[in-house]
């Protein structure tokens, strides 16, 4: 079913951007609940943004929305995640991930249980 290969992260100031990549290899693209988590020292993993792959709708975060954007390139099986006015407090691993069951994003797309794909999570750095 292949796996999820992440890029983008590093290190910026408070204000800047960042841009994150996820591609799906072969088939793991399927429409399917994909989405974004991050996970912060010693904090439990949460939902940031999450899109039904094949679908316009897209699900965010209070403390994200209105800076992130998610979105899909089908063509080339990848996610992305944009991160602008970056905050200190976005700092941590960020993780795309998909729920292989096909089924649609809906009220719990910011749970990590029902993911089942997860990529490798890049760090994200965000200096005041």
């Amino acid at each position: 079913q292949g796996q999820l290969v992440e890029s983008g992260g590093g290190s910026v100031q408070a204000g800047g951007s960042l841009r994150l990549s996820c591609a799906a290899p072969g088939d793991t693209y399927r429409p399917k609940c994909m989405g974004w988590f991050r996970q912060a020292p010693g904090m439990e993993r949460e939902g940031v943004a999450a899109l039904y792959a094949g679908g316009i709708n897209a699900y965010y975060a209070g403390s994200v929305s209105g800076r992130f954007t998610i979105s899909q390139d089908s063509a080339k099986n990848t996610m992305y995640l944009q991160m602008n006015s970056l905050k200190p407090e976005d700092t941590g691993l960020y993780y795309c991930a998909a729920d292989l069951s096909g089924g649609r994003c809906g009220g719990t797309w910011y749970q990590s249980h029902r993911m089942n794909l997860w990529g490798q999570g890049p760090q994200v750095t965000v200096s005041s």
